[in-house]
């Protein structure tokens, strides 16, 4: 399915992003509550580190080489900053939650140290039920949970043509997540890069390799601070 943002939405956009208000903060005080001992306990230091992105076309690199892709983007950025960590791509294009949640065992199988799960983008994109892909990815964070693995929780914004009592619940389901879970969340995982023409692909929904570059950029902090605090640091700056 294609779905086009038009650029007179950006307002509307806008108005929907205001429920993550002050969600940035809410990364530090879950990598805090991490530090603390309030997650199982990280995989071991001296194994190697395996970050496993479990995530639909956004994750997959959709329409870009391997290397432009997601998970090369942030391996590189990643080991450039002394993490020696592998980044596993375990996008499939086209998923939605229930995807997602159908194959998180084949994902765990893959041996990762942390999760970063990334899926909502589809759901919202067929307006399926929003309580249905709550519980969906409720589902994933248990499982990872239950694997002893940390994860962090990308968020997603649904189209906002599909109205405000949609958008809204749906933006809201991310960090009620990540309240009841207790792991930290990056707010919307397309921050600074939807609906920019010069960032995305024909489609106006794919990143283009800027794209991606961009996501990296904004998301890296997050996941850096996550890597500390779960014993995987790097290099001293």
């Amino acid at each position: 399915m294609t779905f086009r943002y038009p650029a007179t939405l950006h307002c509307t956009w806008t108005s929907v992003k205001m429920a993550w208000a002050g969600r940035p903060l809410k990364a530090a005080v879950a990598l805090g509550l991490l530090a603390a001992g309030a997650h199982p306990a990280p995989a071991d230091a001296q194994e190697p580190c395996r970050i496993s992105v479990l995530g639909d076309s956004l994750a997959a690199g959709y329409g870009l080489p391997e290397p432009e892709g997601f998970a090369a983007v942030l391996q590189s950025a990643l080991r450039e900053r002394g993490y020696d960590c592998a980044v596993l791509n375990a996008g499939v294009p086209g998923d939605t939650s229930a995807g997602g949640r159908s194959r998180v065992d084949w994902t765990l199988a893959d041996e990762p140290s942390h999760v970063i799960v990334e899926l909502g983008a589809n759901d919202g994109l067929r307006a399926l039920p929003v309580p249905q892909m709550e519980d969906n990815l409720a589902g994933i964070l248990q499982s990872v949970q239950q694997a002893g693995l940390p994860v962090l929780l990308a968020g997603m914004l649904a189209p906002p043509n599909l109205g405000e009592t949609y958008t809204q619940a749906f933006a809201e389901v991310f960090p009620r997540l990540a309240d009841q879970f207790d792991v930290p969340l990056y707010p919307f995982f397309l921050e600074g890069v939807a609906l920019d023409p010069a960032l995305n692909q024909e489609d106006r929904i794919h990143p283009n390799k800027a794209g991606v570059e961009r996501i990296v950029a904004n998301i890296l902090p997050t996941v850096t601070a996550w890597l500390d605090a779960t014993g995987v640091p790097g290099e001293p700056s």
